[in-house]
C-alpha cells in the first residue's frame, strides 16, 4: 500500500490565555508531533499577536534589548513590566499586557470598571524620555476597560468632573468626565509616531463594542456592562471633542483595542494597525512566517478558545489566510470549542480538536495544558496517518483496476 505523510510541518499558533505562552504551546505541539513521526521536520513559529508572549518572541532576534520598568498595574499596585528596544532604529515595543494585562487581575478582583491602564500610560513616558521615535503598542490579553483614560493620566492629561475633580479610575470613572485638561501633557508625544498593533475589528461602542463583547470575560456584570456601554459613549464624546481625531473614535477600526485604549492613544494621533501586518512585517527584523508557510506539507495552529470570534482577526485565522495563498492545508487545536467554532472552516481552517477529552475544571485544564496539548498534536497526526493509509488504499485499488483493464 502506498500513501504519504507530511514531510514537513509548520507549527504556527497564539498563546493560550492564563496558562502558556505561544513558545510554549509551539514545543508542547511538536513534541505530540514527534511522538508519532520522530522523523519529520518540524517548524515552530510561535505568532507574536500583541498580546501576551509578544516581547518573548520579538527578543529573540537580533539588534534588540530589553528594558525593564517599575509601573502601577491595572489594580493599583506596582508590577514590573518589559518594554522591547530596536536600538539602531530608534523603534519600541510595549506588550500593554504587561502594564494592564488580565493575568494581573487576581480573579476575586476582576471588574473592569475599575481596573487601570495607567501603567501602559507610564511605560511610554518612560520611552519617551528614553529618546524613542516610533512606540509600537501591542494591544491584547488586557483586563482593562476604561478607554485608555489611564495611560492619558500618566501621560499628563486630566481627567476632571463638573467640580474640576480629577475621576475615579477605570471605566466607572468615565461616566463623570466632563474635561480633559491638556495643558501638561508630555511633551514629547508631539514628535513621537505611535502605531497600535491590534485587532482592527475591535470597536469602542455599540452591540460589538468593548463593554458587550469583552466586558463579561473581565468579569463585568450584566449591570456593569450597561454602566461600560454608556460611560465609552460619553467617554468617545468627550474625546472628540477635546482632541478633534481624525479617526472615529466610537466604531472606528481598532478604537476598542485593549478596553478601548486604543481610542485612548487615537485621541493623541495613533494609527490603528493590523497586528499581524505590523508585528510580522512592518519591524526592523521582519519574519519569515509565509516562506514557512508556502514550504510546509501542512500546518498545525492553535488557541485557547475557537469560536465565533476566532475568524475576526485571532492567531488562527491570520494563518489560514495565508495558507490559503499556497493552499497549505491547516488544522487548528484549541483548549476549548465555543459558539460558532465552525465558522472557522470558511477561513480555510481545515480541521478543529478541542485539546480536552472529558470535562474538566478550567484550573485543571489551565495547569496541565502543556501535557494536553502534546496529547492532542499525538492524537490529530494519528488521525491523520489513518486518512493518509485509506488515501492510499483507494490509489492502489484505482491503479490495479487502471492496470486490469489495460
Amino acid at each position: 500500500m502506498t500513501f504519504y505523510l507530511p514531510e514537513r510541518i509548520l507549527v504556527a499558533p497564539s498563546g493560550f490565555k492564563e496558562s502558556l505562552s505561544a513558545v510554549e504551546v509551539s514545543d508542547s505541539i511538536a513534541a505530540g508531533v514527534r511522538r508519532v513521526l520522530p522523523g519529520v521536520r518540524v517548524d515552530t513559529f510561535p505568532v507574536p499577536d500583541g498580546g501576551e508572549g509578544t516581547l518573548e518572541i520579538l527578543s529573540s532576534r537580533s539588534g534588540t534589548l530589553l528594558h525593564t520598568e517599575q509601573v502601577m498595574g491595572p489594580v493599583g499596585k506596582e508590577v514590573t513590566a518589559r518594554w522591547l528596544e530596536y536600538v539602531d532604529e530608534g523603534v519600541g515595543v510595549i506588550e500593554m499586557a504587561q502594564a494592564a494585562g488580565l493575568s494581573l487581575v487576581p480573579r476575586d478582583q476582576r471588574d473592569p470598571t475599575a481596573t487601570t491602564t495607567y501603567g501602559v500610560g507610564q511605560l511610554i513616558a518612560r520611552m519617551l524620555d528614553h529618546g524613542i521615535n516610533h512606540i509600537i503598542i501591542g494591544c491584547g490579553d488586557s483586563g482593562t476597560s476604561d478607554g485608555g483614560a489611564g495611560a492619558l493620566s500618566a501621560l499628563g492629561a486630566k481627567i476632571l468632573d463638573d467640580s474640576g475633580a480629577r475621576v475615579s479610575p477605570g471605566g466607572r470613572g468615565l461616566s463623570a468626565a466632563v474635561k480633559i485638561d491638556t495643558t501638561k501633557l508630555h511633551p514629547k508625544l508631539a514628535d513621537v509616531s505611535l502605531t497600535l498593533a491590534c485587532n482592527i475589528h475591535n470597536v469602542l461602542t455599540g452591540k460589538k463594542g468593548v463593554a458587550a463583547v469583552f466586558g463579561p470575560q473581565k468579569g463585568a456584570t450584566k449591570k456593569q456592562v450597561k454602566q461600560l456601554s454608556r460611560a465609552l459613549e460619553q467617554w468617545a464624546t468627550l474625546l472628540d471633542h477635546t482632541f478633534s481625531s481624525a479617526a472615529d473614535l466610537h466604531r472606528g477600526p481598532g478604537s476598542g483595542a485593549s478596553g478601548g485604549l486604543g481610542a485612548g492613544l487615537m485621541a493623541l494621533g495613533a494609527v490603528a494597525r493590523d497586528r499581524f501586518d505590523v508585528l510580522l512585517s512592518d519591524l526592523p527584523t521582519p519574519t519569515n512566517l509565509d516562506d514557512l508557510i508556502s514550504a510546509s506539507d501542512l500546518i498545525i495552529t492553535a488557541e485557547g478558545a475557537i469560536d465565533f470570534q476566532t475568524p475576526r482577526g485571532k492567531v488562527p485565522a491570520e494563518v489560514a489566510r495565508r495558507a490559503r495563498v499556497t493552499g497549505v492545508p491547516v488544522l487548528a487545536l484549541a483548549g476549548s470549542l465555543g459558539k460558532g467554532a465552525p465558522q472557522v472552516h470558511e477561513v480555510g481552517i481545515g480541521a478543529i480538536q478541542s485539546i480536552m477529552t472529558v470535562p474538566m475544571a478550567m484550573e485543571d485544564a489551565v495547569r496541565d495544558g502543556s501535557e494536553l496539548l502534546t496529547d492532542a498534536a499525538e492524537r490529530a497526526i494519528r488521525l491523520l496517518m489513518l486518512g493518509c493509509a485509506v488515501s492510499g488504499r483507494r490509489e492502489d485499488h484505482i491503479r490495479a483496476h487502471f492496470q486490469a483493464a489495460t
